[in-house]
């Protein structure tokens, strides 16, 4: 008995002081527990209002404008009913001596209290333009010419849905400006004569990249590049494989970049006045079929090796994904190919122990051994870029995978005139909060 009766008075005593803590206990209010967070939510209005241009819009309006009174709506309607603001627009003066200049504010209350909390949004002008200057390729050292083959004398193979015209032209206008010149070789006569060491409007040869829009194909000039000895090969089936061999000692001689923009590298020849009866299995007239040959001719004559008439080979590991460094700079270049494609005519990562090559640029993740896009350099002189893709070109690949092995810097212009920038700093405070 007297043992529960202890008990008893135990839980007394702890319920007296439980009650009695909690009476003279002050707890925090719910907004000290649970705060709002006004910076954020100041900054995510102003990025709301401005979503169509509107509140870029109107701060450059004359403070008489009713778009003003529109705003004012637009942002007591975008806050909580608790919320008060003051936002205020200034002027932006690069060369004065107060940078900023108060010129017209907006606000529910004349107090914000002491826990209030603001954002900035710096606006611009609609009619201001901001232009970036690309460092030109070979700036500062040997080469900087872009050929890109345009020959009217030439059918291409693996371009589904292109013609090389349409593709030389798309890739003129996305890498002219990083090259000191841009030639369009307009034939093969004038292939013909690059490939003689002949300038063709006085730009320089050396080092030149040239990319070859004819995909699979590859246009060839007649005369001296179709003989014997040099681009003809009487003894075996594919007499033309020997003129890639011809082709990949010009690039060693030149330190070209040759670059073929998709599908099996050096498959064809194409010359439609020399081979206009010829076609190949799918109609097309003007070519003729060179197979694997061409490859393999090609990389003896970039190493510098005898030509020999043996077969190349390709895979096909499918679904293949930009590499890290071709992601990092779709960004900064501002271009913007999907970040996985289909490759059917991969290179096996053996040609680079067989034919001196580096690759100095993944422009897909390696698949096994299978390299589906990159850019190899000889150990001595030249490269080339093969992309080993599904037929479909996108030159955006060729471009972005370029621009990465090069690297040419992007300067943003400055633009520093009176009354093209206004910053708008949005300041809330909590209704009722001292």
């Amino acid at each position: 008995m007297m043992r529960t009766i202890e008990i008893v008075l135990v839980i007394v005593i702890i319920t007296g002081a439980f009650l009695t803590a909690s009476f003279f206990a002050v707890l925090p209010s719910p907004r000290d527990v649970s705060p709002l967070n006004l910076r954020r939510l100041s900054l995510t209005t102003m990025q709301m209002l401005d979503s169509d241009y509107y509140l870029s819009e109107t701060v450059f309006k004359p403070t008489t404008d009713p778009q003003w009174s529109t705003l004012q709506v637009a942002l007591s309607a975008s806050l909580p009913p608790n919320v008060v603001y003051n936002l205020t627009v200034y002027e932006v003066q690069p060369d004065q001596q107060n940078l900023y200049n108060p010129i017209w504010s907006l606000s529910n209350a004349e107090s914000l209290g002491v826990g209030s909390d603001s954002a900035s949004y710096l606006a611009a002008s609609s009619n201001v333009t901001f232009n970036v200057i690309p460092e030109k390729i070979g700036e500062h050292g040997g080469g900087g010419t872009l050929y890109i083959l345009n020959c009217s004398d030439a059918n291409g193979w693996w371009i589904t849905g292109y013609t090389a015209q349409k593709l030389a032209q798309d890739l003129y206008d996305l890498l002219s400006p990083y090259f000191q010149a841009t030639v369009i070789v307009q034939n093969t006569t004038q292939l013909g004569k690059i490939l003689n060491g002949t300038s063709l409007q006085g730009e320089t040869l050396q080092n030149a990249v040239v990319i070859n829009t004819f995909g699979e194909a590859a246009p060839i000039p007649s005369g001296y590049y179709m003989s014997t000895g040099v681009g003809y090969d009487s003894g075996n089936t594919y007499h033309y494989a020997r003129y890639f061999h011809t082709l990949g000692k010009r690039v060693r001689q030149y330190n070209w970049t040759w670059t073929s923009i998709v599908g099996w590298p050096f498959y064809y020849v194409s010359n439609t006045a020399s081979f206009s009866g010829s076609q190949n299995s799918w109609g097309i007239y003007g070519m003729m079929m060179v197979s694997s040959y061409g490859l393999q001719a090609f990389l003896q004559g970039l190493d510098n090796q005898a030509y020999s008439y043996s077969t190349s080979q390709t895979g096909s590991p499918g679904l293949v994904y930009l590499s890290s460094g071709a992601r990092d700079y779709c960004n900064y270049y501002g271009i913007y190919p999907s970040p996985y494609q289909t490759s059917t005519r991969a290179l096996p990562d053996s040609i680079t122990s067989n034919f001196h090559l580096r690759v100095s640029t993944y422009i897909f993740n390696k698949v096994g051994s299978w390299i589906a896009g990159a850019i190899y350099r000889n150990s001595v002189s030249g490269g080339f870029m093969a992309l080993g893709l599904t037929r479909i070109p996108d030159i955006r690949l060729t471009a972005l995978g370029l621009l990465c092995d090069y690297k040419p810097r992007i300067y943003p212009s400055e633009y520093t005139a009176k009354g093209t920038s206004r910053l708008v700093v949005l300041q809330l405070g909590e209704a009722g909060g001292a």
